[in-house]
């Protein structure tokens, strides 16, 4: 290891299985002083544990590190400001947060109900809001007070938020939105020293092994394990880190032994009348200007 977050403090949520033991473990490896928060619920948000975050803590100091564990729900203002005091309170400072958490409901969307909907938003997209708002408070008074900060954010999207994913509406809108979130933070707190951006991981965890149990089985013996967790790891050890200085508004596919940086939304065809079209013209020009386009990426699950 080549401890490129040794002396930082980073916090992950979400961090008591899946992708977000894998961060925490692989942070902790590389140095960093990680707060591991994990509100410990079941794969469709039911229920609550402080058991996994303390697993994770202790396994973290098991091997040398150092990691507290946090079992508040970051979905709340208050959990949210504690999670920022505990890193604060514990080692003194914070240096990057990856916003991590979350669970699936999925349903296709005439049987979706509202409470559905509204606990999939709340614990993706605020629960990426909330953290953010009070890591980036705490940051803005440390650069007024003359000490401005190296910091990081790294944002867990998916590729569903950024194609669609049949099944789920509710997840998908909820990771578009924290792409949205991504380039909006990173504008608003560059002038603080403060970088954000997003991955969009493919992953083997609770909330795809059953949905996508073909896609996401473990290899043979012997073989490289592409839907392991650990492959998106270092990515995000990396973005936490100073040596990723000058990256942010960035979102990145992170799959197997692949890295994509994602362009987004470019302008395609355009057409141009200088007046006002009527509704034939303008659906003739968007005919030709769709002949002309390129195809949609393709709707898939979630990642």
């Amino acid at each position: 290891m080549t401890g490129i977050c040794a002396g930082r403090v980073v916090v992950v949520t979400g961090a008591g299985r899946g992708l977000g033991r894998a961060h925490a473990l692989a942070l902790a490896a590389e140095g960093a002083q990680v707060v591991v928060n994990d509100l410990g619920v079941a794969a469709d948000g039911v229920g609550a544990s402080a058991g996994p975050a303390q697993q994770v803590a202790d396994e973290i100091r098991a091997l040398g590190g150092q990691a507290v564990a946090h079992s508040g729900d970051i979905t709340t203002t208050e959990g949210a400001a504690s999670l920022v005091a505990t890193a604060l309170d514990t080692f003194g400072r914070l240096d990057a947060l990856v916003n991590n958490a979350g669970f699936l409901r999925d349903r296709m969307l005439v049987n979706l109900d509202e409470d559905d909907w509204d606990d999939v938003i709340r614990v993706h997209l605020k629960g990426h809001f909330l953290p953010l708002r009070h890591a980036a408070a705490h940051w803005r008074a440390e650069a007024k007070s003359g000490r401005t900060p190296d910091a990081r954010v790294i944002n867990t999207s998916s590729g569903a938020g950024l194609l669609g994913s049949v099944g789920q509406g509710n997840y998908s809108a909820a990771k578009a939105g924290i792409i949205g979130l991504t380039l909006v933070a990173a504008a608003e707190m560059a002038r603080y020293g403060v970088q954000i951006n997003a991955i969009a991981p493919a992953a083997r965890t609770r909330m795809t092994e059953r949905t996508f149990a073909a896609t996401m089985a473990a290899p043979a013996d012997g073989e490289f394990d592409a839907m392991a967790p650990e492959n998106v790891s270092p990515l995000v050890v990396w973005l936490s880190s100073a040596d990723s200085a000058g990256v942010t508004g960035r979102v990145f596919e992170a799959e197997a032994g692949r890295i994509t940086v994602m362009e987004g939304w470019r302008p395609g065809p355009t057409a141009d009348k200088g007046s006002r079209w009527t509704p034939a013209e303008a659906g003739a020009a968007a005919r030709r200007l769709l002949a002309a386009a390129e195809e949609p990426g393709a709707v898939y699950g979630a990642r």
